[in-house]
């Protein structure tokens, strides 16, 4: 059965995660001590006495490492994928989780990817809204009307029948609106610190490619399904180049699933925490009639010592 590795994304992170995991496991601790950063991550992540956890410069580090950490359990255990994906902020584990580089480089480069999006998010009334029930080509249209009322754009298109816009909050407030009218289910309101994947992200983008100069980058050694084309990448498109990307455009998460799904994947392995991956692969594979997907959430000492039982 061909197995794949999805990373969460930011938005799942929460007071205590890991805890459980740095008590058990050496390699989980390994990559915990061994990061550099200007705050204590393993305050912010198992205790969060200040609410920091949720905050981009902090969530992106924290995530990561987290991810990362699982990753090297796994590993030392012998469970490996065929194939991996990330959602936006998870792509950047599924790359180290490849070799393309270690943790501890990992951890730091999304540290910087954080602050990044943060200086690219300052001065914009920035909001961003889940569609529920409308299919991309109709929320695009819903997008160009509410085009007068400022920036919005479809960013992150997650799996069928929900896709997530963003920009600024008069014009997301506006495409919302009229989505409601033109038949979508539900819009919902995400709590986020910034339009993540919209143009707005440009700065972060010029800030990384400068980055990208002076990080060393491997060579995968398994297969990545990048974000921003949704499928694997060709010799002639590169890393730094997806990635840069990747941060001022949308997510093509529902193209990511099907390719892996076309592909022959029926195992999936969330590395969390968190369980929303797992609900867009469930959504993708129904419209692509396909039922016999087995479902894995690793985030807890339990969920690993499942996976290990039914590997």
């Amino acid at each position: 059965m061909k197995t794949a590795f999805l990373y969460a994304g930011q938005g799942s992170q929460h007071k205590g995660m890991g805890k459980d995991l740095y008590d058990e496991f050496e390699e989980f601790r390994e990559v915990f001590d061994s990061a550099e950063l200007d705050f204590d991550l393993k305050k912010v992540c198992f205790e969060d006495p200040d609410e920091q956890i949720s905050i981009t410069k902090y969530t992106q580090p924290c995530m990561v490492a987290f991810a990362t950490g699982v990753t090297a359990i796994l590993n030392k255990k012998g469970i490996r994928p065929d194939i991996m994906a990330g959602l936006s902020l998870g792509e950047y584990s599924a790359l180290s989780a490849a070799g393309v580089w270690d943790a501890k480089q990992t951890i730091s480069l999304v540290a910087f990817r954080g602050e990044a999006m943060t200086r690219s998010a300052e001065g914009v009334d920035a909001a961003m809204n889940a569609i529920i029930g409308m299919d991309r080509e109709t929320l695009q249209e819903c997008v160009d009307e509410a085009a007068g009322s400022g920036v919005v754009s479809i960013c992150n298109d997650n799996c069928p029948g929900q896709i997530v816009i963003g920009g600024e909050k008069a014009a997301v407030d506006e495409a919302a609106r009229i989505a409601k009218e033109k038949g979508a289910k539900r819009c919902m309101p995400l709590n986020v610190s910034g339009p993540f994947h919209t143009k707005f992200m440009d700065r972060a983008a010029d800030e990384l490619r400068e980055k990208f100069k002076e990080t060393e980058f491997g060579k995968e050694t398994i297969p990545v399904v990048f974000n921003y084309i949704g499928r694997e990448r060709n010799e002639n498109e590169t890393i730094q180049e997806l990635l840069e990307a990747q941060v001022k455009n949308g997510v093509m998460m529902t193209s990511t699933l099907k390719y892996m799904l076309d592909k022959g994947v029926r195992r999936f392995v969330e590395i969390g925490p968190g369980k929303a991956l797992t609900g867009f692969v469930k959504k993708t594979a129904k419209a692509m009639g396909i039922e016999d997907v087995v479902f894995f959430n690793v985030e807890t000492v339990e969920d690993i010592n499942n996976l290990v039982e039914n590997w």
